[in-house]
This record gives C-alpha cells, sequence and structure tokens, in this order.
C-alpha cells in the first residue's frame, strides 16, 4: 500500500474572510473551481508536492509517473502497475470539502470543476461528471498507448491479480497505462481548452488545495482575473497568485468549503 503521511493540522481560517467569500459566492452566478490534490489529503490520498507529498517523502516515485521511463522500461512498468492496485483512491471516501462543492452545484452556482485530481472523489460527492474537468486524467480508467483503447482500471485490475505483471493491451498487443497525464505527455487539448474557456466564462474562481505551480492549467487562475473574475485562494500553504487573490483563506479544507459554499 502507499503509505499516506499524517496530515499537520490546518491553522485557524479567517472568520472574517470566510463570512465575505461566502457572501460573494451568495451573489456569483458562474463559479468555477480549480482543485488539486490538498482537497483530497482529508479522504487518506497523500498529496505530491507538499511537506509530506509522495515525491517529497519518496523521490524515486517520482519516476513512476514520467512516460520515458515507463515506454522505455518494463520494469518500471511493473511498479507502476503496483502502485496503481495500492492506491488509496479505490477506498478513500469524499470528505466535507468534496460534498461542499456538490452542494455548490445543487444551489446551482457551479458552473464548472476543473480538477487537477485523478481520484474520480468530486463525481462519488455527486458532481455531475459532465461538470467536472479532469485536466490529468482518471486512475480509475486505462488507455493504450499505441491504439486508443480505453477502458475501466478493473479489467486491467483482474490480469494483474491474476498474475500478469505488465498487461499489453487485449486489442493490440501495445502498452498499456492508467489514463493519467505523465510528466513528458501532452494534456488532451479539448480538455484544458474547455477549462480555459469556463476561467473566462465565471465571475468568481474559487481555487482550492493546489500549489498552483502545475502549467498550463494553473494559468486558469490568472486568466479568470483578466476576465473581471473574484479570486479565491483556499491552501495551506502560500501561492504565487496570492497577491492577485481577493481573498486567501489558509485553513482545514473541509472547514472552509462548506462554510463558503453554504453546505
Amino acid at each position: 500500500m502507499i503509505p499516506v503521511p499524517a496530515v499537520p493540522p490546518a491553522p485557524p481560517a479567517d472568520a472574517a474572510a470566510i463570512e465575505r467569500v461566502r457572501r460573494w459566492i451568495d451573489a456569483a452566478s458562474k463559479v468555477t473551481v480549480l482543485t488539486g490534490a490538498g482537497i483530497s489529503t482529508e479522504s487518506g490520498i497523500p498529496d505530491f508536492r507538499g511537506p509530506q507529498g509522495v515525491w517529497t517523502t519518496n523521490p524515486k516515485a517520482e519516476k513512476l509517473s514520467d512516460i520515458r521511463y515507463y515506454v522505455a522500461d518494463p520494469e518500471v512498468r511493473r511498479l507502476a502497475w503496483q502502485s496503481r492496485l495500492a492506491h488509496p483512491a479505490w477506498t478513500a471516501q469524499p470528505n466535507r470539502g468534496h460534498r461542499a462543492l456538490a452542494t455548490l452545484e445543487t444551489r446551482g452556482k457551479l458552473h464548472a470543476l476543473i480538477t487537477q485530481n485523478i481520484d474520480g472523489l468530486h463525481q462519488k460527492a455527486g458532481n455531475t461528471p459532465g461538470r467536472v474537468i479532469e485536466v490529468h486524467g482518471t486512475v480509475l480508467f486505462v488507455a493504450c498507448l499505441d491504439c486508443d483503447w480505453r477502458g475501466p482500471m478493473e479489467r486491467v485490475a483482474a490480469r494483474l491479480h491474476a498474475g500478469e505483471a505488465d498487461p499489453p493491451c487485449s486489442e493490440c498487443g501495445g502498452i498499456l497505462k492508467s489514463d493519467t497525464i505523465s510528466f513528458g505527455q501532452s494534456l488532451k487539448p479539448g480538455v484544458i481548452e474547455r477549462a480555459m474557456r469556463c476561467a473566462q466564462e465565471c465571475d468568481l474562481m474559487l481555487a482550492v488545495g493546489s500549489t498552483l505551480q502545475v502549467y498550463p492549467v494553473a494559468s486558469v487562475v490568472p486568466l479568470s482575473k483578466r476576465f473581471d473574475a473574484k479570486l479565491v485562494i483556499v491552501n495551506a500553504q502560500p501561492t504565487p497568485f496570492d497577491d492577485i487573490a481577493d481573498a486567501v483563506i489558509a485553513g482545514s479544507i473541509g472547514e472552509v468549503l462548506p462554510a463558503i459554499c453554504g453546505a
């Protein structure tokens, strides 16, 4: 299993800022949300770049997420498949932060939910799949790098449990991989274009649990500001865009989001 580091307690959130943002959301008609790994840590899924992140505590783990090593080295693929089988996304449950964003949708406020996460917890919490933009893909599906076949991860997981260490594509014999974006892979153009468009269309951008250091997805934040949206950042650590935000809240996401989303 992937070890899940203890999540350090978040600092107390600014009550005045929470009330101010709650009023902004009440007044907004189109809220676009960007979520990063920080929203899922309270569900037991470790982030990557945080103080206790997967890559911070085990730099070798980053190699499994590099397409160059994955394609060239069967041993890397075998280790990557074992990592996928042990991924906490299979048993994780949405937390109060995820459910608050589902409530935002039921209130008719959510324009789009752009996520860097691959765990499927937004959909599991109740957000409409068509409203969730998974810019880095999903661990719940598998794709062939050669013929573009795509199917549920359960099919390949069954083959792994049956003893195949590096199962090839059953359609063409090519290399299979979780349907996620690795280092060295390009984002799907239609997906990132939709994310950019939703950033331009919103009147409030809510960035949650992201370091806002991974591009091009991080660029939706300043883009929304250029199109006159209010910008709210909820994150435990500082981000590069704190200075242009209308509000920055450092606190437990599971406590802050229900308070500002009316959940």
